[in-house]
């Protein structure tokens, strides 16, 4: 298959246009979210949604993390990340497989449906995790283009994937929000630098490799500044897989967490790495397709 998105091969970066379309379908009156939303999406690769669940659903799920969080030797311990200088959680990866509540959530149609409409195709999950940013030692991460990595590392062929995070945990201005610049997903920044063999093992604690250079960030956020977008337990981000984010440390006393779900076109699924490695274990990028239908949802608050 062409590699349309080359990166990781050459001696200097370089800022290409996408290739892609942004918004993959039409908006009409039946669509799960409003004209004004799709075209905020399109334009600028993120939507903010609140108030899509009840205060009781938002509730059982901060339940359900604080269990997974207290009890991780329930857990497949390859799924867990930690953070890079101690042994706090920073990320449970493949979460959906390892919690039926997590699993109703993620093929929820509130959000997977809102997926579909967005890509204009059935979808699956490419990848699913919880994020928790301790309070006094969540450690920060650096800006990238989720599609780059996924690209070159995992064989995503095409921008045909977003992103959403569930908040668990108010996001405030001081507890190391998720940051966005705004427009960005429309030009593709390629990064210098061979990939290890095994990236991920290092990867997930703190990025070296798929690193943006410092001056096309720089020009990046001038031209296009940066948000945090905010907001309380159960407001949902949604961003497009090639809008340029990262996030800062935490120092406050607050804690931080989101349930994260990548939900990638049936249609792009995955091939072989671009950059010429062994792909990332499946836990981190599901390579068997397993389509979310609308009709096999249960209700967030059915008995488990």
């Amino acid at each position: 298959m062409q590699d349309l998105y080359p990166s990781r091969c050459a001696p200097t970066a370089e800022v290409r246009q996408r290739l892609d379309p942004v918004f993959h379908g039409v908006w009409n009156k039946d669509a799960p979210i409003s004209l004004e939303q799709a075209r905020q999406f399109d334009e600028q690769g993120y939507l903010v949604i609140e108030d899509l669940f009840s205060g009781d659903e938002i509730e059982q799920l901060q339940d359900e993390t604080h269990k997974l969080l207290s009890d991780p030797s329930a857990l497949d311990p390859y799924t867990i990340i930690t953070e890079p200088d101690g042994n706090e959680v920073r990320s449970i990866f493949r979460i959906h497989a390892q919690s039926r509540r997590i699993a109703r959530l993620v093929a929820d149609e509130r959000l997977a449906g809102i997926a579909r409409f967005l890509l204009a195709d059935d979808v699956y999950v490419h990848q699913s995790r919880l994020n928790y940013k301790p309070g006094f030692r969540g450690k920060e991460f650096y800006w990238h283009s989720d599609f780059e990595t996924w690209h070159v590392e995992d064989g995503m062929p095409r921008m045909r994937a977003l992103s959403m995070s569930v908040l668990l945990t108010p996001n405030t201005p001081n507890n190391g929000p998720l940051m966005l610049m705004p427009g960005s997903h429309r030009k593709y920044v390629t990064c210098v630098g061979e990939t290890p063999d095994n990236h991920y093992l290092t990867s997930l604690k703190k990025q070296e490799y798929g690193v943006p250079d410092e001056d096309i960030l720089a020009s990046l956020a001038r031209e296009h500044g940066i948000v945090a977008p905010l907001g309380e337990a159960g407001t949902v981000v949604i961003f497009d897989c090639n809008t340029m984010h990262g996030s800062n440390g935490n120092i406050t006393p607050l804690p931080r967490s989101n349930a994260f779900f990548v939900y990638n076109a049936v249609s792009n699924r995955l091939v072989e790495p671009f950059g010429g490695k062994e792909p990332r274990p499946t836990f981190i990028a599901t390579r068997e397709v397993e389509t979310l239908r609308a009709d096999e949802n249960l209700p967030m608050e059915a008995e488990i």
